[in-house]
C-alpha cells in the first residue's frame, strides 16, 4: 500500500488501513522490467579507476539503474560496456544494479562511485550508512537564505499525496541534515555549497524546497519551468541546478583518502553568465567562488 499500487474503494489510504466488510480493494501490478541490462556505448567520464572502484562524473538526463519508465539509456548499461561486462563489477546489486552503491537523480550532476568487486562494495556500502563519506553539491536557489551559511534538520518521508515526491511535513519522516554556504548572490538567486550528512531520496531538493529557496530548475519542488528576471525571460535551463561537485572517502583496499572534484558542467556556467548579465551582476562575483570547479 506505500507504493500506491493498492487502493481501496478507488483512493489510496494509510498503510496500517483495516479493510471492512464491503470494500472493495484493487491491486496494481508495477511495470515489469527487464531481468538483465544490455552494454551499451555510452560515453563516461571516469575521474577515477582503479581494480576496486571508479569514481564517474554523470551528466544531468542520464538514470543510474532501470527502473519503471528507464530500461535503456542508463549508467548501468554504459558501466558494463565499459568494463566488458558485469564481471569487472561488483555483483551485491544484483543483476540490474551491478556496481551501483549509491545514487543520483537523473536530472543531477556529479559524481558517483561504482564498485568493482564484492568486498570493496561491502566497505564502500558501509562507509555511506557510517556517514564517513564527504559530499558536497553545488545548487543555484531561488530567493536569499538567512544567513550566510546555515544546517537544515529536518526528517523526510514520501509524499503520500504525490508518490513521486519526498516532504518534510510527515513526523513518520527520517532524519536528514544538511549543512550550506552561501557563495555568491545574484540577484534574488544565490548559489551555494551543501553538505549531504545523510543520504535521503531528493534530500536538497526537499530541504531547500521547505526553506522556500527551491532548487532553479526543479519544477517538482516549486521551482518556475521558465526563470523571468524583470521583464527578461531567460532560456529554459532544461534541468536542475544540483551538482555532485565533490567527494572524499577511504579506498576500501588501502584505507587512504580519496579527494575527487567534478567540474561544473558547461551548461550550468553558461546559465551562471546568462544570469550575471540578467542581475547585472559582475561575472567576477562567482568565478572566484567557484575557482575548484570550473
Amino acid at each position: 500500500m506505500d507504493d500506491g499500487q493498492v487502493l481501496v474503494d478507488g483512493t489510496r489510504k494509510k498503510p496500517f488501513h483495516r479493510v471492512t466488510l464491503g470494500e472493495t480493494v484493487s491491486v496494481g501490478l508495477p511495470t515489469r522490467t527487464a531481468s538483465t541490462v544490455e552494454p551499451e556505448a555510452i560515453r563516461l567520464e571516469i575521474v577515477y579507476q582503479d581494480a576496486e572502484l571508479a569514481v564517474i562524473n554523470k551528466p544531468a538526463g542520464l538514470v543510474v539503474h532501470p527502473g519503471a519508465g528507464a530500461e535503456k539509456g542508463t549508467l548501468v548499461a554504459a558501466l558494463l560496456h565499459h568494463f566488458k561486462g558485469g564481471s569487472g563489477l561488483s555483483s551485491v546489486g544484483g543483476p540490474l544494479r551491478p556496481g551501483i552503491v549509491h545514487r543520483l537523480d537523473k536530472d543531477t550532476s556529479g559524481l558517483i562511485v561504482v564498485a568493482r568487486t564484492d568486498a570493496a562494495h561491502a566497505t564502500l556500502a558501509a562507509d555511506f550508512s557510517k556517514r564517513l563519506v564527504e559530499k558536497t553539491y553545488l545548487a543555484l536557489l531561488h530567493g536569499r537564505p538567512q544567513g550566510k551559511s546555515g544546517r537544515i534538520d529536518l526528517p523526510i518521508a514520501r509524499d503520500l499525496n504525490r508518490r513521486s515526491r519526498m516532504t518534510t511535513r510527515r513526523r513518520e519522516g527520517r532524519e536528514a541534515r544538511t549543512d550550506w554556504r552561501a557563495l555568491a548572490h545574484l540577484g534574488n538567486f544565490t548559489l551555494v555549497e551543501a553538505d549531504l550528512h545523510t543520504g535521503r531520496t531528493h534530500q536538497i531538493r526537499v530541504h531547500f524546497s521547505a526553506l522556500g529557496c527551491p532548487v532553479v530548475g526543479d519544477t517538482v519542488y516549486g521551482a518556475p519551468r521558465e526563470e523571468r528576471v524583470g521583464k527578461r525571460l531567460l532560456p529554459p535551463l532544461e534541468r536542475n541546478f544540483l551538482h555532485a561537485a565533490r567527494l572524499a572517502f577511504s579506498h576500501p583496499r588501502t584505507g587512504d583518502r580519496l579527494k575527487l572534484r567534478a567540474r561544473l558542467p558547461s551548461e550550468l556556467i553558461a546559465y551562471l553568465r546568462v544570469l550575471a548579465e540578467a542581475t547585472e551582476t559582475p561575472a567576477t562575483a562567482f568565478d572566484a567562488a567557484l575557482g575548484p570547479y570550473l
